[in-house]
């Protein structure tokens, strides 16, 4: 059975959540001055920047692994979608322009980093760590080796900042990508991890051999088979997923209707004043 008190504490895990900590902290703070002499310190950033540090680490060492490694492959998708949504997105969020800037402003890099944040290329990115990952012998594989599902773990969540940076960019080099780019790449996207929300939904078989011979456990007083799990896990993430990115195409239309309004209002502004 499952033990709701077990909480990882791998020095890996932990420590690397408190090195990025602390990293954020000493450039953000005593370092700022050497970084951009100007800039304020960047509270609101570095609170969203902790809070996806606190859900990174909810995801893969609360109960939930456990639950997700184990017994429920419905459990070990909330934690994905915890890694690519929330945390991926507040830790883009999180960071100021001149904190990226040491990395994309260098010249050298500069070829590389326009290829790697094209929408274009983001989206492949994502669509195919995701895909790969989902692939009957990688996922199993992942869950009978623990280095290999922190591996995945890793993988997803740098997956899901390409996914983000044509929308979140912090970097003024490489910002986002225009409002009509981002209503473009969205719905690619998505249109792009159909085959894999399909292939878990409507399989006729159950697909992971680890969950459908994983003892079955009464969660809020319902025992699911593991074919209604996985079903359950399939539809998480085609439900999530598709609202999620339904949200950003909405805030994305509207930032694009007021730079329009916008520009309008100028454009009026200029003839009254020549009239």
């Amino acid at each position: 059975m499952i033990d709701w008190t077990h909480w990882h504490n791998e020095p890996f895990l932990i420590g690397g959540l408190i090195f990025l900590g602390w990293l954020y902290a000493i450039l953000t703070g005593p370092l700022r001055s050497r970084l951009d002499a100007h800039a304020p310190y960047p509270r609101a950033q570095a609170i969203r920047f902790y809070i996806a540090l606190v859900i990174f680490y909810l995801a893969v060492g609360s109960p939930l692994d456990q639950l997700g490694e184990r017994f429920l492959l419905s459990a070990h998708m909330l934690q994905h979608q915890l890694i690519i949504y929330p945390a991926a997105v507040l830790f883009l969020l999180g960071l100021p322009d001149w904190l990226v800037r040491p990395v994309t402003g260098r010249a050298g890099l500069r070829p590389a980093l326009r290829v790697l944040t094209h929408p274009v290329v983001c989206g492949v990115i994502y669509i195919t760590v995701i895909t790969v990952w989902h692939m009957p012998s990688f996922y199993d594989l992942a869950l009978q080796n623990r280095p290999v599902h922190i591996a995945e773990h890793f993988m997803f969540f740098g997956a899901a900042l390409f996914y983000w940076w044509p929308l979140l960019s912090p970097s003024m080099e490489f910002p986002c990508a225009s409002h009509a780019w981002q209503m473009l790449y969205l719905p690619a996207v998505i249109i792009g991890m159909t085959p894999v929300f399909a292939f878990i939904t409507f399989s006729q078989d159950v697909l992971y051999p680890t969950y459908e011979y994983a003892p079955r456990i009464v969660l809020f007083g319902v025992s699911m088979t593991a074919a209604s799990d996985q079903l359950l896990a399939g539809a998480m993430m085609k439900l999530i997923g598709m609202s999620v990115a339904m949200i950003a195409f909405g805030v994305s239309f509207y930032r694009w209707y007021q730079a329009g309004d916008h520009l309008g209002e100028k454009k009026s502004a200029g003839r009254r004043s020549d009239v």
